[in-house]
């Protein structure tokens, strides 16, 4: 059965700031692929039925997977739902990512919630992922560096 990963955090950046990090090409490749991948962003455009085509490249054997979806809802600095779905046929599907920003005193406070995974991933490695990978957007969204 696929199985659904939730994640929640709390990043001591704006709402606005997240949202962006999720919607430019250049920011999402350099924090969603895990540690030890790499991101090339071959498509997004990050507006209501707009396209996403990615793939993540495994940095120590080359080998690389691609997956790509549409965008269902953005509301920018609040919302963003999007599907996912992997090129390879062994892994079937349509994933669905909701993620909901809301502010909070410190910054902004996430949930995130990706349906449907494919069998073929460990739900405890997909949560793994994401780990790495909400690691990796905090690193970028949190300084502030005005000049």
């Amino acid at each position: 059965m696929p199985s659904t990963i939730r994640l929640h955090r709390v990043i001591a950046a704006s709402p606005d700031k997240i949202y962006r990090a999720f919607t430019e090409p250049d920011a999402i490749a350099s924090w969603l692929p895990p540690y030890g991948f790499l991101c090339t962003v071959h498509e997004l455009d990050a507006r209501v039925d707009g396209r996403h085509r990615m793939s993540f490249r495994n940095f120590t054997t080359g080998q690389s997977h691609s997956f790509g979806g549409t965008y269902l809802e953005l509301v920018p600095g609040e919302r963003l739902v999007y599907t996912d779905g992997f090129d390879d046929p062994a892994m079937p599907g349509e994933m669905r990512v909701t993620v909901v920003l809301t502010p909070v005193t410190v910054g902004t406070e996430m949930h995130v919630e990706q349906d449907g995974v494919p069998d073929l991933i460990p739900a405890e490695a997909c949560y793994l992922g994401w780990q790495d990978s909400l690691h990796k957007l905090k690193r970028l969204v949190e300084p502030e560096i005005n000049q």
